[in-house]
């Protein structure tokens, strides 16, 4: 999952979902509720950590943790000097997961269609929208922190490229973390911690009444998410109200992908290819590896 979230475009929880882990995460954040206050305030951690399945997270966070600091050093110099490979891979990855996670459905209805369909469709929509303009509302930093986790726990969506398309990213992921400028950052938390807690309580309700529908609705999303991917593809940079292209650290940060055809088939195209068919194993390997652990 770690890995997952480094890659702009691809989501954690399609991971999540493809391992067989998914409903256990939801579940164990919809577990933190005044119970769980109560257990911690009554230094009954045993059982609170019992009640929130807190081991669980621990070893999975760890792992996130593990992945984001070892793994991002190397993807940034991939995307640097192997854009088309490392693009191909990861759509191969992506791709497989349409299949490995679709196949969980245990029965194609009408309604688990419809749902599939509306999910690709929201998903596509998504991807090609304008961004808004920047709102430092107090109310709309909160909306934010709710839209923005929620779309990082959602197989196929991407919390961040969200951001960009509400118009506060700069704001938010730039300016206020850079700056620690606590009246943005606190809303934003706020919409966040409140925003998971609720929403895992609506996905697990969902997930276990409607369980093809959910899956299909989230296979939907990761098929729609597949065109951010594409090997071949131009770095639009976000710019500022000046027009200037905005740097972090160092580097202008992207804001989207124009997506274009090799005009060739050389060797490029061919280790492209490979690539592809590289990151479809490694789906299948993990999610056979999911099997064995279960």
């Amino acid at each position: 999952m770690g890995a997952a979230n480094v890659v702009p475009g691809v989501s954690g929880g399609t991971i999540a979902l493809i391992t067989g882990i998914f409903e256990r995460l939801i579940d164990a954040i919809k577990y933190f509720n005044l119970k769980a206050v109560k257990l911690l305030l009554s230094f009954k951690f045993k059982e609170f950590a019992e009640h929130t399945d807190l081991y669980f997270l621990i070893a999975l966070f760890s792992g996130v943790l593990v992945a984001v600091v070892t793994l991002a050093k190397l993807f940034d110099f991939l995307f640097i000097n192997y854009p088309v490979y490392i693009w191909s891979y990861f759509f191969g990855l992506v791709l497989a997961s349409v299949f490995f996670v679709g196949k969980t459905v245990s029965k194609w209805s009408w309604s688990v269609i419809l749902t599939f369909i509306i999910g690709t469709g929201f998903a596509i929509a998504i991807s090609v929208l304008n961004p808004a303009k920047e709102d430092s509302g107090f109310l709309y930093l909160l909306l934010c922190g709710v839209v923005a986790i929620c779309s990082m726990i959602l197989p196929g969506l991407s919390g961040s490229f969200v951001l960009i398309l509400m118009g506060n990213y700069q704001l938010v992921m730039i300016d206020a973390v850079n700056n620690r400028d606590l009246g943005i950052l606190i809303p934003v938390g706020i919409g966040a911690v409140v925003g998971l807690i609720a929403f895992s309580h609506v996905l697990s309700w969902v997930f276990k009444r409607y369980r093809n529908q959910t899956i299909s609705l989230l296979t939907g999303f990761i098929l729609g998410s597949v065109s951010i991917l594409w090997p071949w593809q131009k770095a639009v940079y976000l710019k500022d109200a000046t027009g200037e292209i905005i740097v972090k650290k160092g580097k202008a940060v992207v804001e989207h992908y124009d997506r274009f055809l090799p005009e060739t088939f050389d060797i490029q195209v061919i280790f492209a290819i490979v690539f592809v068919i590289i990151g479809i194993i490694t789906i299948w390997a993990v999610e056979k590896a999911a099997q064995g652990e279960g």
